[in-house]
């Protein structure tokens, strides 16, 4: 259950932007909620930005306090597909981030033990 949904990582200055995609595969996209991660080697992973059906049918999102501010979430529920863009990227923001699947009866913000399906992850530099 995990495969290749991401994409658009790559190598950036301080300073730059980058734009993550999420194309996913092999569930239901309308029944889940969705996030992403992201890891350092020798950090934990941990949870970035959500984005979760809110009141009125309308979308709301959860930011890490790490990134609020820089970093935004995005879904297309046509092309069953998330984005993440990326802004004002420090070198601290280096890591392999990773698109997951929550379904709807866990919390959007409870980590990565509320995950059903991982991508297998996209590389993300950020140089000083």
């Amino acid at each position: 259950r995990c495969s290749s949904w991401e994409s658009g990582g790559g190598t950036v200055q301080a300073g730059g932007s980058l734009r993550l995609h999420c194309a996913v595969s092999g569930f239901d996209f309308d029944d889940y909620d969705m996030g992403w991660f992201r890891q350092a080697p020798g950090k934990a992973r941990e949870e970035v930005s959500c984005i979760y059906s809110g009141a009125g049918g309308t979308a709301d999102t959860y930011y890490a306090d790490s990134v609020k501010g820089r970093f935004t979430i995005t879904s297309d529920n046509a092309k069953n597909t998330i984005n993440l863009q990326m802004d004002s990227l420090k070198p601290e923001d280096t890591a392999t981030y990773y698109c997951a699947a929550i379904p709807f009866g866990n919390d959007c913000q409870m980590g990565s033990i509320g995950v059903d399906y991982w991508g297998k992850g996209t590389l993300v530099t950020v140089s000083s």
